[in-house]
């Protein structure tokens, strides 16, 4: 067994809930790997007793999974209404524009991905981003481009 096979089983097998479902085995195996790979769908087709195309049906309706490794570093904006009230917008048009984005999604060279979240649970620290898994509350746009510049001059070394 692979490492990365190894830790497919493990995420599945390691699931605590009382009722374990397709779409638990895909949050875990997306917990622990940061993206569901192929091997994951067969892997949880099999363990649910399910086919890959029911398990597909399931990972490929949730826009947030990943099936490909994910980027270096994350950055998400939060656009809930409390943080779209005090500007989120501005944030997020900053922060594409500081990782030379047009949109949402990975730069080209895998450096950074950048998301919208519904809501980061802070709500009273508006608006609020997430730099991997980091919150910072209170951000403005010149703040976030900062923050996001920071990120991207580390090395690729994990920082």
């Amino acid at each position: 067994m692979s490492g990365l096979e190894q830790r497919i089983h493990d995420a599945v097998h390691g699931q605590t809930q009382p009722t374990v479902t397709v779409l638990s085995s895909l949050l875990a195996v997306e917990d622990e790997l940061g993206y569901i790979p192929k091997d994951a769908l067969e892997f949880v087709a099999g363990f649910s007793n399910a086919t890959v195309n029911d398990v597909w049906a399931v990972a490929s309706f949730y826009p947030n999974f990943r099936f490909e490794p994910p980027a270096e570093h994350a950055v998400e904006v939060c656009w809930g209404a409390s943080c779209h009230v005090v500007g989120a917008m501005g944030v997020f048009k900053s922060v594409l524009e500081a990782a030379g984005l047009e949109a949402a999604g990975d730069t080209p060279d895998m450096r950074l991905t950048v998301r919208f979240n519904t809501c980061l649970g802070a709500c009273s620290q508006a608006p609020v981003m997430s730099l991997d898994h980091h919150l910072a509350g209170r951000v403005t746009p010149e703040s976030a481009a900062k923050k996001v510049a920071s990120l991207l001059e580390q090395d690729g070394n994990g920082g």
